[in-house]
């Protein structure tokens, strides 16, 4: 029997061919697998925890549910033109405001509901608005004011001070004046008394009237020592 060598020649090329392709098919595979062999399928499971168990697997955290009432909110706000602004976010903006009332209400010093302590006669009034320490003095801040239609004459040596035990103190003022002119201005000035002579009081006394005429008495009790 005669062989034919074309046909031969046919059968040589394609099986060839058939081995060079499953040559290449296997090549391809394995350059495959090994060019997909650091990636891994992601983690689709929902995270029932609501935290991510590790930062580096790269899993999301849980579904947030958002409020009826905040939804209803935000609907209404878009509707009407207006963004109503997150409660968390109106909190935060509240917290600051709130620290700067109490930081400015800290800084402002308290008021003393004890003065001012006042008295009044024949329209000349006389204030005690404050006493404090000052050295090795008391002093008392002290306004005049004449609401009355001719001016008063004062001589503040004939101030009397006395203490709630009876004793009288010596007292220097300071700033009022010696004649006080009719009008809706008041003049302040300070009384000063030695702390050495308040040894155990607690309240004061003080009495002034007009020189000479002396026909006003400017009368006032119970001032705080302290």
């Amino acid at each position: 029997m005669k062989v034919n060598p074309t046909v031969v020649l046919t059968f040589l090329l394609l099986s060839m061919m058939f081995g060079a392709g499953a040559l290449s098919a296997s090549l391809g595979l394995e350059l495959g697998k090994a060019a997909l062999k650091e990636v891994t399928q992601p983690d689709v499971r929902p995270n029932t925890s609501g935290e991510s168990n590790s930062p580096a697997t790269g899993k999301g955290q849980g579904l947030k549910l958002l409020k009826e009432d905040e939804v209803i909110k935000k609907v209404k706000a878009r509707i009407s033109g207006k963004e109503v602004e997150p409660e968390a976010a109106q909190t935060k903006a509240a917290e600051p405001a709130a620290e700067g009332a109490e930081a400015k209400a800290a800084e402002e010093p308290k008021k003393d509901e004890r003065f001012p302590i006042a008295t009044k006669d024949q329209d000349v009034s006389l204030q005690v608005t404050g006493v404090r320490r000052e050295g090795s003095s008391l002093v008392l801040d002290v306004s005049l004011k004449n609401e009355g239609s001719r001016s008063v004459q004062f001589l503040y040596s004939f101030l009397n001070v006395t203490d709630d035990k009876g004793r009288s103190l010596s007292a220097t003022t300071q700033g009022l004046p010696g004649d006080l002119p009719p009008g809706d201005q008041s003049y302040s000035g300070t009384v000063s008394i030695p702390s050495a002579l308040l040894e155990n009081a607690q309240k004061l006394s003080l009495t002034l009237t007009d020189y000479p005429d002396q026909e006003l008495e400017l009368k006032m009790s119970e001032i705080p020592v302290q």
